[in-house]
């Protein structure tokens, strides 16, 4: 099969079954960066509103390279993967003091850019910028290893440079546009994503629909559902944490994550792991807090995922007769209100709006996703 031949008919199905999505309205290379920054490991649908938020408020470089850090990961709050909103930060200050201003147009000075690899510098070049850059994402792994009929793991170096070089003949062979005169890279790259987004799902896939089904190997040989060769994820760890929210007149105490660790930036109620599972949070509370006998009320149970880690977060509020120093605590009392407008982790947004809401701490089991 000439990997050429496929192209037509990719963009043909493309061009009629596309997504509206928000981004795809615009070549802004700023815009789309946002987009594939935030669509790194997180679903389209839940990019969509994030992405929306993010452009009304941070519109273009010069907005969010003078940003304040609580602005930025106020608005990636709840999205997962903290670093990517601080990257997309750095790179706008770099791009303002070493570009002018101006939005890298070659795939060099995109990869230069804090958080960009392989796969988001070429999709950039290529939707903003029309680029034959080659993208190799999951999507696209999966549509390419099905359609060659590739039964090793995406993830082999001898398999992903295959798949590189795929990719790159693909968009090379994109057809030139007549008014334009350069060839169509966006269209094509976005079209094996949407087609392995869509149709070429990893379980499934609606193999009816595809435009490709002629030619490919894996459906020919019904190895549909063996292609691509995933490796076995690794088990899961559980975690158990104890939280406190201290209440005093209306303040709460609250402390934020420090550079250098997982969730920087974001706000927390004090908190910690608890290694042994015997441990009892009042101990912890009296060792930690130094409270003394102060009654725990208990509030919630967190249980969130991140990444291979399943964490079970246990909240307790803690209403002390007299206001307690904490000095051993790098944090700071606010009013509760301010809860509302602080970025918090995701979990302790869950137990911050549980104590908002509950009179009284009522107990209660909250699950959510990543945290």
């Amino acid at each position: 099969m000439h990997i050429r031949s496929i192209v037509a008919p990719l963009l043909k199905w493309f061009a009629g079954n596309a997504r509206d999505l928000p981004w795809r309205w615009t070549r802004d290379p700023y815009a789309i960066w946002v987009s594939e920054i935030m669509l790194q490991q997180t679903q389209v649908k839940t990019v969509i509103p994030y992405w929306q938020r993010w452009m009304k408020q941070l519109p273009d470089i010069a907005s969010l390279a003078t940003a304040d850090e609580d602005t930025v990961i106020k608005l990636w709050e709840g999205l997962g993967y903290y670093s990517r909103a601080r990257n997309l930060q750095k790179g706008a200050k770099r791009i303002r003091d070493e570009f002018g201003g101006r939005f890298p147009r070659d795939l060099a000075g995109v990869l230069a850019l804090p958080g960009v690899g392989r796969y988001t510098g070429g999709a950039i070049c290529s939707i903003a910028f029309n680029q034959p850059e080659p993208v190799v994402d999951g999507n696209v792994a999966r549509v390419l290893t099905r359609l060659l009929g590739i039964e090793e793991s995406p993830k082999a170096k001898p398999v992903a440079d295959r798949l590189w070089s795929v990719a790159a003949e693909l968009v090379k062979h994109a057809p030139t546009l007549q008014k334009a005169r350069q060839r169509n890279a966006s269209a094509l790259n976005q079209a094996v994503m949407e087609l392995g987004a869509l149709i070429c799902t990893p379980r499934n896939p609606l193999c009816g629909g595809c435009p490709l089904k002629g030619r490919c190997i894996a459906r020919k040989q019904n190895k549909v559902d063996a292609i691509p060769a995933l490796a076995k994820r690794a088990a899961a760890t559980k975690r158990r944490f104890i939280g406190f929210i201290i209440a005093w007149r209306g303040e709460v105490y609250v402390q934020r994550r420090p550079s250098g660790e997982v969730n920087a930036g974001f706000w927390e109620f004090p908190n910690w792991q608890a290694d042994d599972p015997a441990m009892q949070p009042a101990d912890l509370a009296k060792a930690s807090l130094a409270l003394g006998q102060a009654a725990l009320e208990p509030l919630c149970t967190i249980n969130h995922s991140i990444t291979r880690y399943r964490n079970r977060l246990e909240m307790f509020v803690i209403a002390p007769s007299r206001k307690p120093r904490l000095a051993q605590l790098k944090g700071q009392w606010l009013p509760e209100a301010k809860l509302a407008e602080l970025p918090l982790t995701a979990a302790h947004r869950k137990a911050a709006t549980r104590f908002l809401n509950t009179a009284n701490g009522r107990e209660g089991v909250v699950r959510t996703g990543r945290g």
